[in-house]
C-alpha cells in the first residue's frame, strides 16, 4: 500500500484544510501511466483510501495498483507550488 513521508502527510493535510469541501487528495492514472492529483471532497466508488498521520489520499484502481509499493514525498518550491515525488518502499 502507498505510504507517505512526513512532508507529504503535512502538505496533503494543509491542502485539504485550505478548502472547506476537501477531504483529501485523489490520485488517478490513465492508460499511459500518467498521474493526476486533485483535491476532492470524498472517495469515488472503487477508490482505495490511504490514511496516514491525518492525511487522506484516494487512489483509483489503476493508481492503487501502480503505487502499491511506493512512498509519496512532497515539497513546496520557492514559488509556493507543490512538487510530488515517488520512490520505492525500502
Amino acid at each position: 500500500m502507498l505510504t507517505l513521508t512526513e512532508n507529504a502527510s503535512t502538505i496533503v493535510k494543509e491542502i485539504a484544510n485550505q478548502a472547506e469541501e476537501t477531504a483529501g487528495l485523489r490520485i488517478s492514472s490513465d492508460a499511459e501511466q500518467a498521474f493526476a492529483v486533485n483535491a476532492v471532497g470524498a472517495a469515488e466508488p472503487g477508490d482505495e483510501v490511504v490514511e496516514q498521520d491525518g492525511a487522506t489520499i484516494f487512489l483509483d484502481a489503476p493508481a492503487a495498483e501502480q503505487l502499491g509499493d511506493k512512498v509519496l514525498d512532497a515539497a513546496v518550491d520557492q514559488q509556493g507550488g507543490v512538487q510530488f515525488a515517488l520512490a520505492p518502499q525500502a
